[in-house]
């Protein structure tokens, strides 16, 4: 039991030891490993950011002739995390519409899932860019004289390559029907307006080019990750050959001895 405790107070030492040495290097950055990093990282703000601040609004006009002939604007508000379904319909301040009371009537549906999913995930991705770049400027031998560090990077690369592939198409769906929801074809579902005595019309949208950027992003990050999958691989134990295979290439075979 002794020993092993003292093994791993070994460890702990060396970790420590090394750790203390942080040494500014921006070599790698000059390199494809540190150098898409750095567009990783980018391109991840911007795929949260697109997503997250969105805020939107539709509107549709009313009236119901005689009483009301000339038409009024029902808003709803909407937008990250695109809980549709909890976006009420506001008419405007102290004015009754047609004897509706359009605050009881929502927006139809639910993408909290996909795009919560999404913007998560960028959010982990861009920290974990951080990590990534502190690693490589600040401690470039520690992660080249590591067998263990390249192989850990290797596999998260990997990973963030199809989880961007994922959450990017769940969150592309999610945006069509988003769009779908918001449409002309709201004024069909509102149950008031089935009346023949109330007349409603889609008056606008708010544009949602931020989220088709938000997609383009998604899509963007996936083929970062994805290319910088092999000058990552590059680093680890599986692309160089180990140092230990060096002697026994280099000895070359006994002779035979003689009969």
């Amino acid at each position: 039991m002794a020993p092993n405790i003292y093994l791993v107070r070994q460890r702990i030492s060396r970790l420590g030891q090394r750790m203390s040495g942080f040494q500014i290097n921006l070599n790698p950055l000059k390199e494809p490993l540190g150098f898409i990093k750095v567009h990783e990282w980018i391109a991840s703000i911007f795929a949260f950011a697109t997503c997250g601040g969105f805020k939107g609004q539709i509107e549709i006009q009313v009236s119901c002739p005689p009483t009301i002939t000339e038409n009024k604007t029902i808003t709803a508000t909407f937008g990250y995390p695109f809980r549709l379904n909890e976006a009420s319909f506001q008419p405007p301040p102290g004015v009754n519409i047609c004897d509706v009371n359009w605050k009881s009537y929502v927006l139809i549906g639910d993408y909290s899932s996909s795009a919560q999913f999404y913007v998560t995930f960028a959010v982990f991705v861009f920290l974990y860019c951080i990590a990534a770049l502190l690693l490589y400027v600040g401690y470039t031998s520690l992660y080249l004289d590591s067998r263990k560090l390249p192989m850990i990077d290797f596999v998260v690369t990997l990973v963030a390559t199809f989880l961007w592939l994922v959450s990017t198409s769940a969150w592309a769906k999610a945006l069509t029907d988003i769009k779908i929801a918001t449409g002309h074809n709201i004024v069909q579902e509102l149950s008031p307006c089935k009346k023949k005595e109330i007349l409603c019309y889609f008056g606008s949208v708010t544009s949602m080019g931020s989220l088709n950027v938000s997609v383009i992003f998604g899509f963007l990050n996936m083929i970062l990750w994805g290319g910088n999958a092999w000058f990552v691989y590059k680093e680890t134990s599986l692309h160089s050959p180990s140092n230990t295979s060096a002697p026994h290439s280099q000895g070359g075979i006994p002779p035979p001895t003689g009969i």
